[in-house]
């Protein structure tokens, strides 16, 4: 996919018809659900929409009407002609608008541009600390989103949200930490609030593994229902798909695998405040201190990496010996969960082969033989794109849901008063759906 998305994979469901078609609202929600039809990119005539919906011509040309001059929706040149004029085709055009997705982890920060179609569209990398605090770690975030704006030619009027990943749990609901380990500072922060007070539109915030495991799901494994994703950096912690669905819990804790015990490591002390937890034994920042204890020049979980890459006995072993531990914690987690691929990332995942080695054999020698027949334990292909696809994915979901369709036709200006963008292979503003 090339680092983008269609939109349609994150869908909220239509309420069903008796001949299989979605039944869409005769109200003031029509554009709304119209649009669903459009979502995946296909130009459709009228006359498709009106077979698939059992709406009038007219009702079918006022939500067009509407979809189009609100920018979600552009002519797409004419169909065949069966007699007659060509009837006019319709399409998402999802370059009308941006969204902004960023990743924030324990020592780095990654915010993209995209468009409606996940798209990236300007992009920015960058080595933080996550100790510093929300106000100065947010402060950056939106200084370079401002930028990258600019950078991609846009402006907040274009901006429909802002999806946001952060390195422990969050309360969705609301968007505030909830007692992160790794995050001194950011319990209860108003994530949400000090974001947009900057940036316009919606911000939504989530752990930044249930983001990968969005990511993933989206772009790399659109057809698997049931998926774990294990994000292996300076901590370890999982994103879980269940029935195509991301299950963060009941209250929002599922997948905190870096704070499960590890049989036998008990000496092993963790900033949670217990003992022998995952991430105190194959975490990055664990390995690095490990590394450091034997004269090795370790200071976090990329000089592990590049220790490993050098083939540094003591750290290859090292990572070795964490892809055993994690594996112990893995296979109770298949054989509970049945997940029909084990994906990991993060940084650690860049030496992979070393990682899986022990992994992948401690999973297949403990988990159910049921649970590990068609299993597959890889590393992932998107590297460090999975979280930001996933925040990406997170907010387009909500924007062009059938009520954040109907809030941006609502709040689009009349044709007098706006002049959209003009787009491939057009001039001048946008016109009222062709009848």
């Amino acid at each position: 996919m090339d680092g983008a998305w269609d939109g349609s994979a994150v869908t909220l469901a239509h309420h069903g018809r008796s001949d299989g078609a979605p039944a869409l609202a005769a109200g003031p929600h029509g554009a709304g659900e119209l649009f669903q039809l459009l979502r995946d990119g296909r130009a459709r005539t009228r006359g498709d929409l009106v077979e698939a919906t059992g709406l009038s011509r007219s009702a079918v040309g006022a939500r067009l009407d509407r979809l189009v001059r609100c920018g979600l929706v552009e002519t797409a040149g004419e169909a065949i002609s069966t007699g007659g004029r060509p009837p006019g085709r319709f399409a998402f055009a999802p370059s009308s608008r941006v969204v902004l997705a960023a990743d924030l982890g324990a020592r780095h920060g990654r915010v993209e541009v995209t468009d409606l179609a996940g798209t990236p569209l300007a992009v920015r990398a960058s080595a933080l600390s996550i100790a510093d605090g929300p106000e100065a770690v947010l402060g950056w975030l939106t200084t370079t989103a401002t930028e990258l704006l600019a950078e991609a030619g846009r402006s907040t009027d274009d901006l429909v949200g802002t999806g946001i990943g952060l390195p422990g749990p969050v309360d969705h609901a609301t968007g505030r930490p909830v007692r992160p380990p790794i995050m001194p500072g950011w319990d209860g922060a108003d994530v949400v609030g000090i974001v947009g007070r900057v940036l316009p539109g919606v911000v939504l915030v989530d752990n930044d593994v249930n983001l990968m495991a969005l990511g993933e799901h989206v772009h790399a494994w659109p057809d698997e229902e049931h998926l774990l994703v294990v994000k292996v950096s300076t901590g370890v912690g999982a994103g879980i798909v269940s029935g195509g669905q991301l299950d963060r819990g009941a209250r929002g804790a599922a997948g905190d695998l870096g704070h499960v015990q590890v049989p036998g490591r008990e000496d092993a002390g963790c900033s949670c405040g217990h003992r022998g937890c995952l991430e105190a034994v194959a975490g990055g920042a664990a390995l690095a201190r490990q590394l450091r204890s034997r004269g090795l020049a370790a200071d976090d979980v990329t000089d592990v990496v590049g220790l490993v890459r050098a083939r540094q006995p003591d750290a290859v072993a090292a990572v070795r010996s964490a892809g055993r531990d994690l594996g112990l914690v893995l296979a109770t987690c298949v054989s509970i969960l049945d997940p029909g691929v084990v994906v990991l990332g993060g940084t650690l995942a860049e030496v992979a082969d070393e990682l899986l080695v022990g992994a992948r054999e401690v999973v297949r020698a403990r988990s159910l033989p049921l649970a590990t027949e068609d299993l597959r334990v890889v590393r992932s292909t998107m590297g460090d794109r999975a979280a930001v696809t996933g925040a990406a994915a997170m907010v387009t979901a909500h924007a062009l849901s059938p009520a954040g369709v109907e809030e941006s036709c609502r709040s689009a200006p009349e044709p007098s008063a706006r002049t959209p963008r003009p787009r491939a292979g057009e001039a001048g503003p946008a016109q009222p759906a062709p009848r």
